[in-house]
């Protein structure tokens, strides 16, 4: 695999942590600011929306652009975003600096593009793998870092760890990516052509429900694991690391299984397990090891569907790849949005420990998706590991 690959993998680790840090310490994030937990989880919704309206918009604004500039531009804006985040007074300075975190979020996109066009096809999910694979690794090291820092510190001192390591990433950009990577040409005609594909709308809509339905907890995990099993600041790092890890594995074996047997094959499998996880989740409630037993199996099954996903769509117009995948993360935001924004306006009436339920229906819909698709390209061919 080419080595780049493993720089962009350090750089979402750093945009993963950042992004999604706020979900495990919305508690002090509210007391801090004096407003409600419900308000503070729209910090999440904020980032969500600015990933799925201004990141697209960005990546056709440069698309003639070489993209070592387009990396630094997303690692600018993201970097700048921490930056107001940290400083913010009250909520809407907040919001104001995760919408700017939202826009530098369109470094995934990009990047994303990159990897699929650096190997054979017959590779494209584990590449997607690796450059995913900084995200997972945030669930597991950055992310439960980051809840720590913030019960003992304040939750400011892992915003600033953010937009620190943020900014070490927009440096490293000058000596690690190479100036001559060109820029794939998308622009609007692409997005006309694209949208035309009904396989094109089946992917955007799975990944808008499924991430409604993942979203409906994970805006809100911190809460959420303390009202299943109360727990120190110590123990829900660790079950947040834990989770990380699952989703590590899951990261890895979803672009392996991707490539051995298939997109659609892997999905069905991935999202029917990740539907019974969630029907299970309040179950657990008092009964810790199988509350993490719950959320591993959840680790490895969403993550694992991420390349999946991605593979799938970029075969299906590969010099359209970088808006595809952008608009991609449009519909995994706003379904971010819409998860976090459903559950808090019904957090009164079902409590945080029944949350998983509350997004269970948008995921029994991705999955019917699953039905009306076929595989329209060749299965990837196997490859030795």
């Amino acid at each position: 695999m080419p080595p780049i690959l493993y720089f962009f993998a350090l750089c979402n680790l750093v945009i993963g942590s950042g992004a999604f840090v706020l979900g495990g310490i919305l508690q002090p994030v509210s007391t801090s600011l004096g407003i409600s937990v419900a308000a503070a989880g729209q910090a999440m919704t904020a980032y969500a929306l600015a990933t799925a309206i201004l990141a697209p918009v960005l990546i056709i604004l440069t698309s003639k652009w070489p993209r070592k500039r387009t990396i630094q531009l997303a690692l600018a804006l993201f970097t700048s975003g921490c930056v107001v985040c940290a400083l913010a007074p009250g909520l809407g300075t907040l919001l104001l600096g995760r919408m700017l975190m939202g826009a530098g979020a369109m470094f995934t996109a990009t990047v994303s593009a990159l990897a699929v066009s650096m190997v054979p096809p017959a590779l494209r999910g584990r590449a997607l793998s690796i450059t995913f694979l900084g995200m997972s690794v945030s669930y597991a090291v950055g992310i439960p870092i980051g809840a720590w820092l913030g019960f003992e510190y304040g939750w400011r001192v892992p915003v600033w760890l953010s937009a620190g390591t943020s900014l070490a990433a927009l440096i490293s950009v000058h000596w690690l990516v190479p100036g001559n990577m060109a820029s794939a040409g998308t622009g609007f005609s692409g997005f006309r052509a694209a949208a035309a594909q009904p396989a094109v709308l089946r992917i955007w809509l799975r990944t808008l429900l499924y991430f409604v339905a993942i979203f409906s907890v994970f805006a809100y995990i911190g809460p959420v694991l303390q009202a299943l099993n109360p727990m120190s600041s110590g123990e829900l790092s660790l079950t947040l690391g834990v989770f990380g890890l699952a989703g590590v594995a899951g990261t890895l074996s979803g672009g392996w299984a991707n490539d051995r047997f298939g997109a659609l094959r892997c999905l069905r499998i991935q999202l029917s397990v990740l539907m019974l996880m969630m029907a299970v989740l309040p179950l657990t409630r008092g009964h810790t090891l199988l509350t993490l037993l719950a959320l591993v199996i959840w680790g490895v099954a969403g993550f694992g569907m991420m390349a999946p996903q991605q593979s799938r769509l970029a075969s299906l117009s590969h010099t359209q790849a970088p808006l595809l995948l952008s608009l991609n993360g449009s519909m995994l935001y706003i379904g971010t949005a819409l998860g976090s924004v459903i559950s808090g306006a019904l957090l009164s009436s079902v409590g945080f420990s029944n949350l998983a339920w509350v997004g269970l229906p948008f995921g029994l819909l991705a999955l019917i998706t699953l039905a009306f698709d076929r595989n329209l390209v060749p299965a990837p061919a196997r490859v030795a590991a």
